[in-house]
């Protein structure tokens, strides 16, 4: 191949490039071993609508007894780094700065679980107009991801997005309404999605 017409992956990691990849429906993973950043596009992928989530009563009693505050992009960078740190991630360095030139231009958000006065979850995403398509959550309290989620899920309805691209099924995310589509199914969301003009804040 000619190395002319080959992409420089760190062009893909600019702001601009990177959203455009995200609006396309791609989202990046690391490899843990070499580094090297790929953009993958499922055949099916897990997505949450926001005028059909479910909060499991279980959870909302749980999270009820654990005295959590809920703050909004108030430590961003240790949400991502909080991400990462586990014994198997795909959250290179790389993939850390990159994130945080996207909050820096107001486009990746996080949802922080603190409890007296220390970060003990959360999570983080990418928001395009209607569509936020989360990343990564982390616990370091048992509950903290869950009530991240739950506070992700009522704000993102109050401001009228349309969907939470939560990537792949888990049971965990099942129990919150996640269901799986096809990935032509979810361009024609994320099409809807971008028809509304949602602000995060």
């Amino acid at each position: 191949m000619d190395s002319r017409n080959k992409i420089d992956p760190d062009e893909l990691l600019k702001p601009n490039n990177m959203l455009r990849l995200y609006a396309s429906g791609a989202f990046p993973m690391a490899d843990e071993r070499t580094g090297s950043i790929n953009w993958y596009m499922p055949e099916i992928r897990a997505i949450i609508l926001l005028d059909n989530y479910n909060i499991p009563r279980s959870a909302r009693k749980a999270i009820e007894k654990k005295n959590f505050e809920i703050r909004l992009d108030t430590n961003f960078l240790e949400v991502v780094k909080g991400c990462a740190d586990r014994e198997s991630t795909w959250i290179s360095g790389e993939l850390i700065n990159a994130y945080r030139r996207l909050h820096k231009r107001g486009h990746a958000h996080s949802v922080e679980t603190w409890q007296n006065g220390k970060l003990v979850g959360g999570l983080y995403g990418i928001t395009f107009r209607g569509a936020f398509l989360g990343e990564s959550m982390f616990s370091r309290v048992s509950e903290a991801s869950k009530a991240a989620l739950i506070a992700l899920l009522k704000h993102l309805n109050e401001k009228d997005y349309l969907l939470l691209d939560v990537q792949y099924m888990t049971d965990h995310l099942k129990m919150f309404g996640a269901v799986e589509i096809t990935f032509e199914d979810y361009t024609k969301l994320l099409h809807k999605a971008y028809t509304r003009g949602c602000e995060f804040y």
